[in-house]
């Protein structure tokens, strides 16, 4: 798949394990986050056991904020605020950090818990914008970052090439998602607690399973994280690779663009 790739009206694509217009599939992603933006930090502990937080750290890590220049940063669908957060504490003065997300009630969120924690600071900005059409501007960023976002994004090409077009020279591209698996046993084990308590446990908590349903079923549709560092090198960055952790649950994918 290349970064310049053509749709038309009747394309398809996956949605879960259901096959439905390209189109279509924006609407139905919006909903499935509109039904969870409240307990967005609770669905990532059911999802992951609570081990996000250890693979956000790994993400910050490799973020590595300036503290003595100016470290402009954009984290996309990161509309709860939770990567943007640790960017602004571990940055210097002159960090500042753009949050775009589709979603607005996942923004709400966002600014809600942002006028809490840092009330008053005019370094983070909530936009809502869609990963395959920005809207701002080129060669602006020191880094991009999308955590557990990118398989809801119906044209994956379209936002890596978006990526590459706002990051300046020298800018890196990080991408935290969940992959494939590919340890013995464990890989069993993560495919019942996947589909098999998830989903009852999200309707027992949160009282919707749906949602649950379909996340658990797009990360089996990501592609694997070799294609997919194919995919960043084809929109322009190099050096693109892959670090995979806890087994292959998660893979912190990273490029630059040079």
């Amino acid at each position: 798949m290349t970064a310049a790739q053509n749709t038309g009206p009747g394309d398809t694509t996956h949605f879960g394990f259901e096959t439905v217009k390209l189109a279509e599939k924006q609407a139905k992603v919006d909903d499935v986050f509109h039904k969870v933006a409240n307990r967005y930090d609770l669905m990532n502990d059911l999802m992951s056991g609570g081990l996000h937080r250890a693979w956000k750290s790994a993400l910050l890590t490799a973020i590595n904020p300036a503290k003595d220049r100016p470290f402009h940063h954009l984290d996309v669908a990161g509309g709860t605020g939770d990567v943007a957060f640790s960017v602004l504490e571990a940055g210097g003065p002159q960090t500042d950090v753009t949050v775009l997300d589709i979603n607005a009630d996942m923004l709400r969120v966002g600014r809600e818990r942002a006028d809490k924690r840092f009330p008053d600071d005019d370094r983070i900005r909530f936009v809502q914008g869609n990963a395959e059409a920005l809207g701002l501007p080129d060669n602006h960023f020191d880094c991009y970052t999308i955590a557990f976002g990118i398989r809801n994004v119906p044209q994956i090409d379209k936002a890596l090439a978006e990526a590459y077009r706002v990051l300046k020279r020298g800018g890196r591209f990080l991408c935290l998602e969940f992959s494939h698996v590919d340890v013995p046993l464990l890989d069993k084990i993560y495919e019942t607690y996947s589909f098999k308590v998830i989903p009852p446990m999200g309707r027992m908590v949160t009282g919707e399973a749906e949602p649950y349903q379909y996340l658990v079923e797009s990360i089996r549709k990501f592609p694997k994280p070799q294609a997919f560092a194919g995919m960043i090198e084809d929109a322009g960055f190099r050096r693109a690779k892959f670090t995979p952790m806890t087994g292959g649950v998660v893979a912190l994918h990273s490029g630059w663009k040079l």
